[in-house]
């Protein structure tokens, strides 16, 4: 059985708390803002998912009402675009067939 070393500069049971400058946050949100998704960008930012949605909701709390606008219709458009290329998949998919 090994013995805790009292010098340990971790604790155990205690993680470690990192602190990220506004500048990493906000380059993180604006990759969320730019169409990729919140696990892909905290795997390749090496942080976690629930700390890049919790700097999301702060960052939507501290958004103007146009602004809030702005990024719902920006997140329908990316909606309705997706649909539009199922749809046109769908459709030249029925014209092979023909």
């Amino acid at each position: 059985m090994k013995k805790k070393d009292p010098n340990s500069s971790v604790q155990q049971g205690k993680p470690v708390r990192r602190k990220y400058d506004e500048e990493f946050k906000q380059q993180a949100l604006m990759m969320i803002r730019n169409g990729q998704s919140a696990p892909s960008v905290a795997e390749a930012l090496g942080i976690s998912e629930n700390i890049l949605h919790q700097w999301k909701r702060a960052a939507r709390a501290n958004q103007s009402t146009a602004e809030l606008e702005v990024e719902q219709l920006r997140q329908r458009l990316k909606q309705v675009e997706m649909e539009r290329d199922i749809l046109k998949g769908a459709c030249s998919a029925i014209n092979i067939q023909k």
